[in-house]
């Protein structure tokens, strides 16, 4: 995770912005995806 992503993450949390955390949240799940599935065609 990059740091300046824990850095607004943690911004987030500590502010109670649950609508910041939430799309931080989608944002990272949707990074992740991303790149499972990037690596998976890169390796059949």
């Amino acid at each position: 995770m990059p740091t300046w992503f824990k850095k607004q993450l943690r911004k987030a949390y500590f502010q109670k912005d649950r609508y910041q955390i939430r799309l931080l949240n989608q944002c990272w799940f949707f990074y992740n995806q991303k790149n499972k599935n990037s690596e998976s065609k890169s390796f059949p």
